[in-house]
Parts: C-alpha cells; sequence; structure tokens
C-alpha cells in the first residue's frame, strides 16, 4: 500500500485505537519489491513500515506490528514506534508444511521471541492448530511459550488459532481442527501457560466464543469495522453488539489497548507512543469508555 492509500484507511479508522501492521516473511527479498521500495524512497521493507507507524500515530492510533522473523535491531528499530509486537510461534517442532518456508524454522521464531523478551517489548505469540502437528507437539510448543515468559515476562498473550485451508494452495483439502480440538488446546493452554498470559481465541474463527471462554479462553482480540481479517478474508469479524448478546451475563467485555493493562502500568511500551497511552488509558490499564 502507498503513503495516500495508508492515510485513506487511517482516516476511516475514526473510532478505532490500534492500527495492525501485518504482512509476510522479509517481502524485500524479491527483486521487483525492492525496485518498488526504492521508487517509493526507502532502502528496506523495514524503513517503509516505520514510516507507516509514525503516520498511524500522527492519526492518533496506537501501532502494532507483527512483522515476521526480526534480529535485535530490528526489532529496536520497531520498538520506539509500537504499543506492541507479535509473531506467531505456530508450532514449536518441524512441520512439512513450513518446509518451503524459512522463516518459518521454529528456531528462528524462538530466538525472535527471546530477543524480544530481552528488550522487554510486550509481545502476542500464539499457536496454530491443525496443521500436521500431534496433540503432544502442541502441548511442547506452549511450553516453549511459558519457559520464555517465565524468563522475561514480556508475552501479553497467546493466541490459540484454528487452521483455516485457502483455495489454490497446497493444503486446500487439508481438514480442519474440530471446535473439539479447539477446545481441548484451550484447556491445556491454560493449564500450561503462567496466569499472567491471557489467551485469545479469535471470534470469527471459532464462531460460538461462550464455550472457549469457560474453556479458559480470556481475549477475543481485535475487530475491525474498516478492514477485514485479510488473513482469512472469508470468515467476517462479528459485531460488537452480537458478541455481547451470545455471552450473556456470565462475561463481560472490556476494552483494552494492544498493550496490556500489566504494560501499560510498566511503561513498558514505545516512547513515540507514550501520550497516546496515557491519554487512551484508565487507571488500570484498560481502555477509557
Amino acid at each position: 500500500m502507498d503513503r495516500n492509500e495508508v492515510e485513506t484507511l487511517l482516516l476511516k479508522a475514526k473510532s478505532a485505537k490500534e492500527a495492525l501492521f501485518t504482512f509476510g516473511e522479509k517481502p524485500d527479498e524479491i527483486k521487483e519489491f525492492r525496485k518498488l521500495l526504492e521508487q517509493k524512497g526507502y532502502e528496506n521493507f523495514l524503513d517503509y513500515v516505520v514510516d507507516m507507524n509514525k503516520l498511524a500515530i500522527r492519526h492518533r492510533l496506537l501501532p502494532h506490528t507483527n512483522a515476521g522473523v526480526l534480529s535485535k535491531e530490528e526489532l529496536e528499530k520497531l520498538k520506539i514506534y509500537n504499543a506492541s509486537l507479535g509473531l506467531m510461534l505456530e508450532q514449536a517442532v518441524e512441520l512439512d508444511c513450513h518446509s518451503e518456508s524459512p522463516g518459518k524454522k521454529p528456531e528462528k521464531r524462538i530466538k525472535t521471541i527471546r530477543e524480544a523478551g530481552k528488550l522487554q517489548i510486550p509481545f502476542t505469540t500464539g499457536i496454530l492448530v491443525g496443521i500436521g502437528e500431534k496433540e503432544y507437539d502442541r502441548v511442547y510448543s506452549l511450553e516453549v511459550i511459558a519457559d520464555i515468559h517465565e524468563e522475561f515476562g514480556h508475552i501479553q498473550e497467546v493466541i490459540i488459532q484454528n487452521f483455516k485451508p485457502k483455495f489454490g494452495t497446497k493444503m486446500e483439502n487439508w481438514k480442519e481442527p474440530s471446535q473439539k480440538e479447539m477446545l481441548e488446546t484451550v484447556k491445556i493452554a491454560r493449564r500450561i501457560l503462567p496466569k499472567d498470559v491471557a489467551i485469545q481465541v479469535p471470534p470469527n474463527l471459532v464462531g460460538d466464543v461462550y464455550p472457549f471462554l469457560k474453556a479458559g479462553a480470556n481475549d477475543l482480540g481485535g475487530i475491525s469495522e474498516v478492514t477485514p481479517d485479510y488473513i482469512n478474508p472469508e470468515a467476517p469479524w462479528p459485531k460488537l453488539s452480537d458478541l455481547v448478546r451470545s455471552l450473556g451475563n456470565e462475561f463481560i467485555l472490556k476494552e483494552r489497548l494492544p498493550v496490556y493493562p500489566k504494560f501499560v502500568k510498566l511503561k513498558s511500551y514505545g516512547s513515540a507512543v507514550r501520550e497516546l497511552v496515557e491519554v487512551y488509558s484508565d487507571e488500570n490499564g484498560y481502555a477509557k469508555p
């Protein structure tokens, strides 16, 4: 997206507080893409992302960037202009589906998550369920995340996401994980992960969220009135009013910022977003009504 496209989108997001930046692995390794970047005046893709982060801040939105595998230097560069950063671990084991994706190698992803911990960056990660792993692989992957958090204390949430086959890909005929598998994974996650780490399920992918909250999930991620879920465009966001209705009186939805209350109180977020976080957060670290 060029700058004008990004700005047009930001202008539409009048009621939002977060701008999510997400993209594939190392796009500037592709020759044609590098040329496009040069035409727009950027030496590399990260410089472009930082510039768009700054643009979001000027439009009073808090950036959260999912930028794939990053070095310590790249993380430091993004940290300044983001409320939090993220990278899905997916699974901590080698799987056939990742054989042609160097950036999906678990050791590389784990290294990025650990480097973010050393830099005390509030961090979102997660596992992808139904990509060829066994249940014990899911357990192991969650234990790896728990161990990293025990060491650095920077992981704010873990997403338990069900794989959705995409037409035209090698896994288009792959069987999706069942609701039973997903619920069991959430229960396992709640048992393994430290209590200060939230468990998120994506409401547009899992359907009825009520049983997942009963199983131990306590976060429903972001819902956009402006954009689709670009990763899963076939799965529209639920309406907030429908979510509230489906939960009855047992669960109450509360808005948070892309940086969790614990880290708001610790002031553990990028220096360039400090003023916005202070304006948007209440005394408990949640978003003001």
